[in-house]
């Protein structure tokens, strides 16, 4: 079942949708935390990352954008490594910590990478510090939809086990 969640993540991520709110951080804390396979819970939400790049950058913006991003493609793999940290204790603080977490290593991650690649910032203290200040703005709506993609698919997913669990124990 987590697998599906995987799928979902992605369409939800080509619809339209405010900038940097999109299930892509929640899908990987989620597979981190729910796969089975610490390999599968990295690498099938990273190929679903992949391909959904691709489609966005040469689909949804024509080709306009490069859509090699190491730099993001590591942040999003910490989020899933943090995620291990949950496997098997999911508590409702634990998946609230490890959001917020994931969100703010995610953002330290993708703007250091903005400020030492593009050149948009000059390379000193003061230019990294300018550089996370111009991106405060797509910070905060990254912590709202991390955390209302995390709470929806977390949520779900226990309300959909323990739905699924006096089903499994009638039929015996």
């Amino acid at each position: 079942m987590p697998y599906l969640y995987v799928l979902v993540a992605i369409v939800l991520r080509l619809l339209p949708h405010p900038w940097n709110v999109t299930p892509m951080a929640a899908m990987f804390f989620f597979s981190g935390a729910t796969f089975r396979s610490k390999r599968d819970s990295l690498l099938v939400p990273f190929a679903a990352l992949l391909l959904s790049d691709f489609a966005v950058v040469h689909f949804l913006y024509k080709g306009t954008y490069a859509w090699f991003s190491p730099y993001t493609w590591a942040g999003f793999l910490i989020i899933g490594v943090i995620g291990w940290a949950l496997r098997d204790r999911i508590t409702l603080a634990r998946v609230a910590a490890g959001s917020l977490a994931g969100s703010l290593l995610f953002f330290l991650i993708t703007n250091f990478g903005v400020w030492a690649s593009e050149g948009m910032y000059p390379h000193t203290w003061q230019g990294l510090t300018t550089c996370y200040i111009a991106a405060l703005p797509f910070f905060r709506n990254s912590v709202l939809g991390d955390l209302a993609y995390t709470a929806l698919m977390f949520g779900s997913y226990e309300w959909l086990r323990h739905r699924r669990m006096p089903v499994a124990a009638a039929a015996r």
